[in-house]
């Protein structure tokens, strides 16, 4: 069965968030899941790449009407032309998401998530209840771990 890990965050990222979803992206391809992301810049890029490092498959879920938009790491780029309302593909494709940094469309990936019943991760993002935070990839990865999001190796 594959399994599939939906990344949520802003176009834009700190250092920080970068370097977070870097390090996710990768955990979690070396652990065998399909990347889900919006496929543009920033915490999607970032996680991207470190899934693509990882060895692992991206599916970039993209706002515009052309695949050309892609950052470079989508290994399955999807063309929606559909703008924020390709959130929702994200939120029922991914088996569960985490959010990393973001601003208002991270906070409506998070709430349909919710809403379809889905386990939400979050590092440093929206504090919303049942939204289960960590502080680190590694701290993440612990928690997916506890949870059964993931199994052991």
């Amino acid at each position: 069965m594959n399994l599939s890990a939906g990344i949520i965050g802003g176009g834009r990222a700190t250092p920080e968030t970068t370097e977070q979803a870097y390090c996710i992206g990768q955990m979690l391809a070396r652990r065998g899941y399909t990347l889900v992301c919006g496929g543009l810049g920033g915490v999607m890029e970032a996680a991207s790449h470190g899934a693509y490092d990882g060895g692992g498959t991206v599916i970039g879920i993209l706002p515009g009407p052309s695949t050309c938009d892609a950052n470079r790491y989508v290994t399955h780029a999807v063309a929606t032309n559909m703008g924020h309302a390709r959130n929702v593909i994200i939120a029922h494709t991914a088996d569960f998401l985490v959010a990393i940094g973001g601003e208002e469309g991270t906070l409506s990936e998070i709430a349909i998530g919710l809403k379809l019943g889905k386990k939400v991760y979050s590092i440093g993002s929206w504090d919303i209840p049942g939204v289960m935070k960590a502080n680190s990839p590694e701290s993440l990865e612990r928690l997916l771990l506890a949870d059964g999001s993931i199994a052991q190796d």
